[in-house]
């Protein structure tokens, strides 16, 4: 039976989990729902922590080097760039949105921004090597008696541990609060609509099944844990998002402007975390200056009309010409491909279509070589996963082995909320919680407490 292709009447809700007894209305004159989206996600704690996780160098000295937080702040003005120059488009191509809706041009730009400023939420401490850390230590013998209870897609949510499908759920989990019990408290989360959260979710689709050697981006990785996976249902079922897969697999389509979302963090980390080793002296200043001019087609005898103090200044410049006219060609091709997108058909990244995407590819080439691969990146990254590991182990025996003064008091270093499960908790609840722990940390606190539960570093006496 065919299914019922989306429709932009659907897809763009401001229908969000609320809180329960929540009685609070919006005025929208004021402030729309998906700016509320945004502003609720910059003041979470989640949010502000990320000042102080890896985007480019762990725990760099130079304060000029960017951090998981800067990223993200610069991924969401690109996001709602192009969300805005493409809900400009789609309001013309259906006015009904608009007339019928109330949905504004910059309701499609806050969408994306406020989807953009929490893509990285849920990234473990030490950046992608975090996740892996807490894959291989759940792939460990260590872990394996912890996991007997479990079913295997419960068991693939921690060896092939994702930090989007942690994201989700810091979006959407609620903690118990004054000693309540889960069972107590509303699963909503910063209480978000469900078009953000479906933007939010670049792979729609549980941890199984793992899809071998596709060639489509969504179904790259996972989007949610399997304590998520039913509000993830709900959500879909709620904006029309098409289904994959066979009956009783949590796995869809991407909504469109997820597309956005992975647009900007593309064009931002592929050309600010360039602009960053340039500027730390780890990319040739030349070549990586000619490599920039190339994706802006300017002749490298020409001579500019501006003066520069420096070619600092000059990276800063050619860096903002470039994010803007990718931001104007991305957008034309999301328009070009606006019926294939929804239909299903159109799954690959936005950026792969782009015809500088030689340079890029180059800049890719060039910033694994030479900064994501430099010395002192890889050795704190093998650092890391000794750390979250260390921490891992440690928290889970504080959990299932209680009897034991030493876990006694490991467990008391642990923020008491994600010790708090009713009885009926199951044993992956119980690992689930100990891990959004150690997710929680940033690169410092993750090894500050490394060094104090094993003695390294002791802690000062006042």
């Amino acid at each position: 039976m065919p299914h019922t292709l989306p429709s932009w009447d659907k897809l763009i809700s401001k229908k969000r989990f609320e809180s329960i007894g929540s009685k609070y209305t919006s005025d929208e004159s004021v402030r729309g729902e998906f700016q509320r989206d945004y502003d609720r996600i910059v003041f979470s704690s989640a949010f502000r922590r990320l000042q102080n996780k890896t985007q480019v160098m762990p725990m760099p000295e130079s304060d000029f080097v960017h951090t998981r937080l800067t990223h993200s702040l610069e991924a969401s003005v690109v996001g709602r760039s192009l969300g805005r120059i493409v809900g400009k488009s789609i309001l013309e191509r259906h006015p009904e949105l608009a007339e019928d809706k109330n949905i504004q041009e910059a309701d499609f730009g806050d969408v994306v921004a406020a989807a953009c400023l929490a893509h990285d939420i849920g990234n473990p401490p030490f950046g992608h090597s975090g996740e892996d850390a807490i894959s291989s230590y759940f792939l460990s013998e260590e872990a394996q008696p912890y996991l007997q209870n479990l079913t295997e897609a419960e068991k693939a949510d921690l060896q092939r541990y994702e930090g989007n499908a942690a994201g989700f759920r810091v979006l959407t989990y609620t903690y118990p609060a004054h000693c309540k019990l889960p069972d107590d408290v509303s699963h909503s989360g910063l209480s978000l609509t469900f078009t953000t959260l479906a933007t939010f979710t670049k792979y729609p689709k549980e941890s199984l099944p793992v899809v071998e050697n596709t060639k489509n981006t969504s179904e790259k990785k996972y989007g949610f844990f399997q304590t998520e996976k039913a509000w993830f249902n709900t959500i879909a079922s709620e904006l029309g998002l098409l289904q994959k897969g066979t009956a009783g697999e949590v796995f869809y389509h991407r909504h469109p402007l997820a597309f956005l979302v992975e647009a900007a963090d593309d064009i931002c980390y592929r050309i600010i975390d360039f602009e960053d080793g340039l500027k730390l002296g780890l990319v040739p200043q030349e070549q990586g200056i000619s490599l920039l001019r190339q994706i802006l087609n300017d002749n490298p005898g020409r001579k500019s009309s501006l003066t520069f103090y420096d070619w600092r200044e000059e990276i800063g410049y050619l860096r903002a010409r470039i994010i803007g006219k990718l931001i104007e060609e991305t957008s034309a091709l999301f328009l070009q491909h606006e019926d294939e997108i929804l239909a299903g058909i159109y799954d690959k990244p936005l950026i792969n279509e782009l015809a500088c995407k030689p340079i890029l590819d180059q800049i890719k080439d060039l910033s694994i070589k030479l900064i994501y691969q430099n010395r002192p990146v890889l050795e704190i990254e093998a650092a890391g996963f000794e750390v979250l590991g260390g921490l891992l182990d440690a928290g889970i025996k504080a959990v299932f082995k209680p009897e034991s003064k030493h876990h006694r008091k490991l467990a008391a270093l642990i923020p008491p909320h994600y010790l708090q499960l009713p009885q009926t908790a199951t044993d992956y609840e119980r690992i689930i919680h100990i891990t959004d722990f150690v997710t929680s940390l940033t690169d410092q606190a993750a090894l500050g407490l490394y060094r104090k539960i094993k003695g390294i570093e002791l802690p000062r006496m006042y």
